[in-house]
């Protein structure tokens, strides 16, 4: 029995379901539509696999793509994970929980397979310094997943899904070619990525990358240490910053690569940032309930904020721009487990950005020390995390010290030209970034999790209070 045409699938189902996934970036925002833009059929037959395109349009002309792998089985066999709806006694999923699919796109990927539709195409890409995935691999996918869907090939390779996509290269598949082809070790590293290219678009739809088996979160080992021997975790955290330097040096030093070419930075790129800050204040301190007491400290301040980035401007400048991470905190991070004389090294994961932001934004050169800034504000929140999800006090100083490990870590590493010319400038520059995180952390709590607000609360108060150098 030939399985249905989507064509006649119910957009009102599609939608209906499409907003209940993690993965969907609209939540709380009116949908106006939800449609298919195109489909690529994968497999005809048990299942039938179809990749498609699917566009949310809202009030006011704005619209958001997701790339959907949709399953198709007989009803009569019962399939009942990831259900869409029900077509013409055929059952549509999302594929990406089926074992199945996964062996399909493994297999395309090993071939490095091309598969037409009416519109467009997919084609999928493997390096051959890297072992493709095996014939009949074992799947599985990885659950718990905020802005993508992965599946683990023989627990040796994992494919990462990118669920909302935008025209041109994801940073994902920039960031890993570019850092594997310069040896830079401590990635997992990119075996092969796969694409959608047509009318529509040319857009990334997903990596794969080595499977860091065994290793443990940075941001876990950071929290379940306090309450057992904090000293585990901060004598690893040199490391980690000198990882970090690391990093930004090699992506720094390609000067013939025009996406990754450093750039001088001047007042304008400055300036940039203050009005991008500038914009977040606005939108955070207009609506603020001063009468919340988590919010005492800053209420009624967004003016002192801004104040302090424009002062921050005049004397902040220098420095290179190039390729960063974009979103590095302590999850970002993975500690291998060491064997014998190894006592393990850090692995940093995940080079999208900032998923909700668009793709031109993520792609941006910014200084590294926007990096830094993310991983020392990664520190105050597992510090508050400690005690607000385990009722574990954080040891004294814990911060402070983690703090002092990293930076030295990464400035001993870090190639220094990157930098601005004069440790005041770097620690301005840095205080920039750090304040700039916290206002945007602070909406995010406010939005999302009021019990954490305070965090962004104390690190916004204690910038304002810090002298300029």
């Amino acid at each position: 029995m030939p399985s249905p045409d989507l064509a006649a699938l119910d957009e009102q189902a599609l939608g209906d379901w499409l907003q209940r996934q993690r993965w969907f970036g609209a939540k709380g925002r009116e949908v106006a539509q939800i449609h298919l833009l195109d489909r690529v059929g994968i497999q005809q037959g048990d299942p039938t696999l179809v990749a498609a395109c699917v566009e949310a349009r809202f009030p006011g002309g704005t619209h958001e793509i997701y790339q959907l792998l949709l399953g198709l089985r007989p009803a009569a066999e019962g399939w009942d994970q990831g259900v869409v709806t029900e077509l013409d006694g055929w059952t549509v999923y999302d594929a990406f929980a089926d074992p199945e699919a996964g062996a399909v796109l493994g297999r395309l990927l090993r071939e490095n397979g091309v598969v037409a539709g009416a519109m467009g195409e997919l084609s999928f890409h493997w390096l051959d310094s890297v072992e493709p995935p095996a014939e009949h691999p074992a799947t599985r996918p990885v659950g718990a997943e905020q802005s993508n869907s992965s599946i683990v090939f023989d627990e040796r390779l994992v494919l990462k899904a990118f669920r909302r996509i935008e025209a041109g290269n994801n940073p994902e598949l920039e960031m890993l070619r570019f850092l594997s082809e310069r040896g830079f070790e401590h990635i997992a590293e990119l075996g092969g990525w796969y694409e959608y290219g047509g009318e529509l678009m040319d857009a990334t739809f997903g990596v794969v990358q080595r499977f860091v088996a065994g290793a443990r979160e940075g941001w876990d080992l950071a929290v379940d240490s306090m309450g057992s021997d904090p000293e585990a975790f901060l004598s690893r955290v040199r490391d980690l910053g000198a990882v970090v330097g690391r990093m930004h040096t090699v992506l720094g030093s390609d000067a013939t690569d025009p996406a990754f070419a450093p750039e001088e930075a001047g007042y304008e790129a400055l300036s940039l940032l203050t009005a991008t800050v500038d914009e977040e204040i606005e939108r955070v301190f207009l609506d603020l309930d001063t009468s919340e007491p988590a919010l005492e400290p800053i209420a009624g301040r967004g003016e002192e904020v801004r104040d302090r980035l424009r002062m921050l401007s005049h004397v902040g400048a220098g420095g290179r721009l190039i390729r960063h991470h974009g979103d590095l905190h302590l999850g970002q991070t993975m500690l291998t487990p060491g064997d014998g004389d190894s006592p393990g090294s850090w692995v940093i994961l995940d080079f999208e950005g900032e998923p909700a932001r668009p793709l031109l934004e993520r792609r941006r050169k910014r200084s590294p020390l926007r990096d830094v800034a993310g991983m020392l504000r990664s520190f105050a929140y597992a510090a508050s995390a400690s005690e607000l999800q385990h009722g574990v006090p954080v040891p004294e100083g814990w911060e402070d010290r983690a703090r002092e490990e990293f930076l030295a870590g990464y400035f001993e590493t870090i190639d220094p030209a990157l930098l601005p010319p004069s440790e005041s400038a770097t620690a301005t520059l840095l205080s920039m970034f750090e304040l700039e995180k916290a206002v945007y952390e602070l909406r995010y709590e406010i939005d999302n999790r009021p019990d954490w607000v305070g965090i962004p609360v104390a690190g916004i108060a204690r910038l304002l209070e810090e002298p300029l150098r």
